[in-house]
């Protein structure tokens, strides 16, 4: 017997998004928020994760208005930088990671870090008014808060932190929470990834659900 099921790509998407704002809770956030939040939750096939959304007041405006602006897109992994829908972007943004950069290996070992903490350090010269993604790699924005102690770092103009895992990653998005030395987004706890964090730029570069 064959399986039935919805065929049509139009309405596959539709139901989704609909499904999402009748079982989620996302009376918290505001317009550019909730938009953000309905795509995250998406990605992560998750209703629930609003609970763990936060976002510090200004992101969504600030981060729009940097790319509408022309600005990079950093990201800690290729996972992440992969999956930025480019039509989506606003200004032809470029987006950057530098994780297997070959001065990368080298550097890390000089800072007895990660290689993707030390991938930043080749992000420091061009993070004045980013946006910087961090879907992957707690040590990646434990080390970017290191870098925006400096007063001479130049200061990126939002930070998506939803770093994954088991080992770091609650107590890294912990940390930019309580700092937020630029507008930033988390997924409190351990969740997070790679198709969370793309889904909040894609959501971010084109308004769209």
């Amino acid at each position: 017997m064959p399986y039935e099921y919805e065929t049509n790509g139009a309405a596959i998407y539709k139901q989704s998004f609909a499904t999402i704002r009748s079982e989620a809770n996302l009376a918290r956030f505001d317009v550019d928020e909730e938009q953000v939040a309905v795509r995250m939750i998406h990605a992560a096939g998750m209703v629930g994760l609003e609970e763990f959304v936060h976002f510090s007041p200004n992101f969504v405006p600030s981060a729009r208005a940097a790319m509408e602006n022309g600005a990079p897109i950093f990201c800690d992994a290729r996972m992440v930088s992969e999956g930025v829908t480019r039509f989506r972007l606003p200004a032809d943004n470029e987006v950057i990671c530098t994780l297997h950069d070959e001065r990368v290996r080298p550097l890390a070992e000089k800072m007895s870090n990660t290689r993707s903490a030390a991938a930043l350090e080749l992000w420091r010269d061009k993070l004045e008014g980013a946006v910087v993604a961090i879907g992957n790699a707690p040590t990646a924005l434990f080390h970017l808060l290191n870098m925006l102690e400096d007063p001479d770092c130049p200061r990126p103009a939002a930070i998506i932190g939803c770093p994954v895992g088991f080992v770091g990653a609650v107590e890294s998005k912990d940390a930019l929470w309580e700092a937020q030395p630029v507008p930033s987004v988390i997924v409190q706890g351990r969740l997070g990834g790679s198709a969370i964090t793309v889904a909040a730029i894609n959501a971010i570069a084109s308004r769209a659900e």
